[in-house]
């Protein structure tokens, strides 16, 4: 075959076309993807903890003395003031009591004048004088008591409050502290909710210098924010040692009156972290409940690297140890590359990370 043939000029420029093809190939293995690095922000997170509402006080009212139940002047619900009627037991057998203190009272206090008169004129001892004395005492101290005793028959509120169930009605016989029902002051709210003992020494030991620490919000049950600010103000002694949680009070004004005592709720609290070190939650991937991300080293290899995450916002996590803060993470690609793989990288400004991109964890 002669070499300037056309069949030969054929062969010869298919051959260099399909060299032309594999160089194009060998250039396109070495993938190009996305990375960044990890950047430092003073940031806040928020934490939720389930918590019980009670009143600043809430007791049990409870009848003081014996006897039928003469009249109910307050309703199921009902705010009271302190001071106000709220229940009324029949008085006449203390009453009666009472007067016949006084009649006694008044008889040791004629024997009393009688026995001083004859005393001063010595006719009787001092002695005999000292004891009427004493009689008249007892005496008086028997109508303090009556009068005591006829007092409870008037059950006022104590405080201004909220009257829960009426346990008792009109015309029952009550014993000496029967319960009728129970009154909740509700002007102020204490909030109870337990924290992990590894959150108690963030706590305490961030709150040291920084006030807004101990400042909280609350979630109520239909998931709104309820508009009163509450502050941490006392921590329990002891740790619960089965769960390892201490509880936590928090106080809440409750000037509507909205919340009521025994109601349930999230307590809010911000968490400050000072220069944290954050990393897009997109570059992390889970291996056997530990979490990795993929560092692209000097070289340009992929490295896999083990990270301990302290805590999430949207979008970012915040790492404890695995990762520095000028190491180049992989942000895409995961799936498609492993260690000890050769990469080329676009490396993406954090400014333009945290800015245009909304990343979510692969």
């Amino acid at each position: 075959m002669n070499a300037t043939s056309p069949i030969y000029i054929i062969l010869i420029a298919m051959s260099l076309f399909a060299c032309q093809e594999t160089d194009n190939e060998t250039r396109q293995e070495t993938p190009k993807y996305e990375a960044t690095t990890p950047f430092r922000k003073d940031i806040s997170i928020k934490k939720e903890y389930v918590c019980q509402i009670h009143g600043i006080r809430h007791i049990e009212v409870r009848a003081m003395e014996k006897g039928y139940l003469q009249d109910i002047y307050v309703d199921e619900g009902q705010l009271v003031h302190q001071g106000q009627p709220m229940f009324k037991i029949m008085p006449a057998i203390y009453l009666a009591e009472l007067m016949k203190a006084q009649a006694e009272a008044n008889i040791m206090n004629i024997e009393y004048k009688n026995t001083k008169g004859l005393a001063d004129q010595n006719i009787v001892s001092q002695n005999e004088l000292a004891l009427a004395k004493a009689k008249l005492d007892k005496a008086n101290a028997e109508v303090k008591l009556a009068e005591t005793h006829l007092s409870f028959t008037a059950i006022n509120a104590p405080f201004d409050g909220i009257v829960d169930h009426l346990l008792a009605r009109n015309g029952s016989l009550l014993d000496e502290g029967t319960l009728l029902t129970t009154l909740s002051d509700i002007s102020k709210l204490w909030v109870y909710f337990n924290v992990p003992e590894s959150e108690y020494l963030d706590y305490k030991t961030n709150n040291k210098d920084d006030q807004t620490y101990s400042k909280v919000k609350l979630k109520m049950a239909n998931g709104a924010i309820f508009d009163q600010e509450g502050k941490i103000e006392t921590i329990e002694a002891d740790f619960d040692n089965t769960a390892g949680n201490i509880e936590f009070r928090a106080t809440f004004p409750n000037p509507n009156g909205l919340l009521r005592h025994g109601e349930t709720g999230t307590i809010i609290m911000k968490k400050p972290y000072k220069n944290a070190l954050l990393i897009p939650q997109k570059a992390t991937f889970e291996v056997l409940d530990k979490m990795f991300v993929y560092v692209i080293n000097n070289e340009g290899v992929v490295e896999q690297r083990q990270i301990t995450i302290d805590a999430e916002i949207p979008y970012f996590f915040l790492v404890k140890q695995g990762v520095k803060d000028d190491d180049k993470i992989l942000i895409e690609g995961l799936r498609k590359v492993h260690p000890g793989d050769h990469l080329d990288i676009t490396l993406i400004p954090t400014e333009k990370l945290q800015s245009n991109l909304q990343l979510h964890a692969e």
